[in-house]
C-alpha cells in the first residue's frame, strides 16, 4: 500500500491522500507513547478529566464540519454523524467524571490486617478501529484507555484517514501531551506486526472476524490483553402482542441506520406466522418511500455504501441468497449512476444451510423470517455463530424480558434496536468477540487490578 486515501463514496473520486508511514517513523511513534506512559500514568485524575472534557468541548464545537467529514470520507448522513459527536462528547464526559471513582481502591473483607485492590495503568495500547463510526469507534476505545493513566496508538480504518487525522488533531488542540494519543497511518498486516513489540501492552479490535482472528492470535503468541467487538446478525424478535406498526418502523430505520452498516442493526426480523405476511407488506411499503440520494441533501433517507469494494460485497450476498432459493421481495439491485448506492432491500425465505443464514449482511437489506411461536423464535435467534445484540418487540415487557434472557448475546434491547451509551456496557459472545466497552468495564479491560495485603508481623500463614 503506497498510499491510504479518501474516496468519496457518493462520487466515487478521491478526495485527498496520505502517505504510508515508514518503518522508522512507525518506531519513533512507538517509543514516543512508551515514553509518554511514564509521565501519563502518574498525572492526577483530575488533570486526565481536564483533558477529556476538552476534546468533548471541541468536538460539540465542530459538530457540523465534523458531520461533514464524515459524509464525505465514507457516505453517511449529517445528521446521524451530528448523532455520533453528540455520543461521542458524550462518552468524553462520562469518564471525565467518573474514571476516578470507578478506578477508586476497593477494599477486600478480611479478618485479619487489611486488603485491597487498587487499579493500575498498563501501558500503550493498540486500537485497530473500523470506517462506520470515524469518531465513535475511537473514542469508546481511547477515552477509556487514557482516563486510566494508559496511552494510545490508533490505527484506523484506511477509507477513513481524515477522521483518523482530524481526531488526532483535537486531542492536540485540547492539550495532550506528545505521545498520549498517537494516529498511525498503516496497513493492517502492519498492526497485527505491532502487536509482537514488547512496549505494546495490550490491543482492542473492532472489525471483521479474520482480523479479530489475526490480532487475538498474536495476542495469544505474546501473552497480551486483547478485546474485540467482530460484527453481528443481531436478531429482531416480535411478540405476538406486538404493535406491528411500531414494529415494522423499528425494525426498518434501524436496518437503514448508516446505510445499514452497523454491527448492532437488526439483520434478522423473526416474526410469527400468522403475522409474517402483514409485516412484509408493511416493511415493503415503507421501504418503497425512502429517498436514496446525495448523502447531502437534507430530504435523503438513505446514502451510499462506504465503498464500491462494500457495495458489491452485498450485492453478491443477496445474489446468493436468491441463486440459493430466498424470495427477493424488494430492491436488490445497485442505483445506476457514480457512487456505491444500493436500492433498499427485502428477503424471505432464507432457509437454513444458505450463505445468508448465518453471515452478516453489511447494507440495507432486511431479511424477515417467519417461525411458529416464541419458541422456535429463540431458537432461530440462538442459532448463529454471532451474539451482538438483539431486540424483543412487544407490549407485555414482563414476557419480553423473559424472552430476553433466553437470547445468546452480550446485549438485548426491549422495544428499541440494540443502540449504546457512555453508561451502558457494549460487547458480545460467540464470534461477536469478547471484553466490554463504555461503563465502568470499559475502563478496567487495560487496568491492572493489583492486590495489596497488608497483615500484622505474627499474622499466621
Amino acid at each position: 500500500m503506497s498510499s491510504i486515501k479518501t474516496v468519496n463514496p457518493a462520487t466515487g473520486k478521491v478526495d485527498k491522500e496520505f502517505d504510508v508511514m515508514s518503518d522508522g517513523q512507525v518506531e519513533e511513534l512507538v517509543t514516543k507513547a512508551d515514553q509518554a506512559f511514564r509521565t501519563w500514568k502518574k498525572t492526577p485524575f483530575g488533570q486526565r478529566a481536564q483533558l477529556l472534557h476538552m476534546v468533548a468541548n471541541i468536538l460539540r464545537e465542530r459538530k457540523s464540519e465534523l458531520a461533514r467529514l464524515f459524509t464525505t470520507e465514507m457516505g453517511k448522513l449529517p445528521a446521524e454523524g451530528e448523532l455520533e459527536i453528540d455520543v461521542c462528547a458524550a462518552i468524553f464526559d462520562y469518564y471525565a467524571m467518573n474514571g476516578e471513582d470507578i478506578l477508586a481502591d476497593r477494599q477486600i473483607h478480611t479478618d485479619t490486617g487489611s486488603a485491597f485492590i487498587t487499579y493500575e495503568p498498563i501501558g500503550v495500547i493498540l486500537s485497530v478501529q473500523p470506517w462506520n463510526f470515524p469518531f465513535y469507534q475511537i473514542t469508546r476505545s481511547a477515552a477509556p484507555i487514557i482516563m486510566g493513566g494508559n496511552t494510545i496508538l490508533l490505527k484506523h480504518a484506511s477509507n477513513v484517514p481524515q477522521a483518523a487525522e482530524t481526531m488526532e488533531q483535537i486531542f492536540k488542540t485540547a492539550g495532550t501531551p506528545e505521545g498520549v494519543y498517537t494516529n498511525l497511518f498503516i496497513p493492517g498486516e502492519k498492526a497485527s506486526e505491532l502487536v509482537a513489540d514488547p512496549r505494546i501492552k495490550g490491543v482492542s479490535l473492532t472489525g471483521s472476524e479474520p482480523a479479530g482472528s489475526s490480532i487475538a492470535s498474536m495476542a495469544g503468541k505474546y501473552i497480551k490483553r486483547s478485546t474485540l467487538e467482530l460484527g453481528g446478525s443481531d436478531p429482531f424478535i416480535v411478540m405476538p402482542d406486538a404493535d406491528l406498526d411500531a414494529a415494522v418502523k423499528t425494525a426498518c430505520m434501524g436496518r437503514l441506520w448508516n446505510a445499514g452498516q452497523v454491527c448492532i442493526s437488526p439483520k434478522r426480523i423473526i416474526v410469527t406466522e400468522d403475522k409474517a405476511e402483514e409485516f412484509t407488506a408493511k416493511a415493503k411499503a415503507l421501504f418503497e418511500k425512502i429517498k436514496v440520494g446525495d448523502p447531502l441533501d437534507p430530504a435523503t433517507q438513505l446514502g451510499p455504501l462506504s465503498s464500491e469494494k462494500a457495495l458489491q460485497g452485498v450485492l453478491e450476498q443477496v445474489a446468493k441468497a436468491v441463486d440459493q432459493g430466498a424470495k427477493l421481495v424488494l430492491g436488490g439491485k445497485r442505483i445506476d449512476g457514480p457512487g456505491a448506492f444500493m436500492q433498499p432491500t427485502i428477503i424471505t425465505g432464507v432457509e437454513q444451510g444458505t450463505d445468508a443464514y448465518k453471515e452478516e449482511i453489511f447494507g440495507p437489506v432486511l431479511v424477515i423470517y417467519s417461525v411458529k411461536d416464541m419458541e422456535e423464535a429463540v431458537r432461530l435467534a440462538n442459532d448463529t455463530d454471532f451474539g451482538l445484540g438483539g431486540t424483543v418487540f412487544g407490549t407485555d415487557v414482563k414476557e419480553a424480558v423473559k424472552i430476553a434472557r433466553q437470547i445468546e448475546t452480550g446485549m438485548i434491547y426491549i422495544n428499541h434496536v440494540t443502540s449504546l451509551a457512555p453508561q451502558f456496557p457494549f460487547g458480545g459472545v460467540k464470534h461477536s468477540g469478547y471484553g466490554r466497552e463504555h461503563a465502568e468495564y470499559g475502563i478496567l479491560e487495560f487496568m491492572n487490578p493489583k492486590l495489596i495485603r497488608v497483615t500484622t508481623p505474627d499474622a499466621a500463614y
